[in-house]
């Protein structure tokens, strides 16, 4: 099994967790409506935790070489839209 997508989008992720959830850069989202959040700061640690998450379990999936593996690329598909529909229901005013 090929792992150099996970690795790639481990890091991605990594970088993107680290742009969104510590330096606070919220343009970079897309499909959330920046202007009508409340809270960006709530935002920036919330999308920054879970790139954070997803892109270390992309890491460790790149160095396992196991079939189950493969379920991760529809949990983070999954993930994005649960955090998406939270974002634009609960914190947009």
């Amino acid at each position: 099994m090929n792992q150099q997508p996970f690795f790639m989008i481990g890091i991605i992720l990594l970088v993107l967790a680290y742009l969104v959830g510590v330096k606070k850069q919220t343009w970079l989202l897309s499909g959330f409506n920046q202007r009508r959040v409340k809270d960006q700061d709530k935002l920036a640690k919330l999308v920054g935790f879970y790139n954070g998450l997803m892109g270390a379990a992309m890491l460790i999936a790149a160095f396992i070489d196991h079939p189950d593996m493969q379920i991760l690329f529809p949990i983070l598909i999954v993930g994005y839209v649960i955090l998406l529909g939270y974002v634009n229901i609960k914190m947009v005013e």
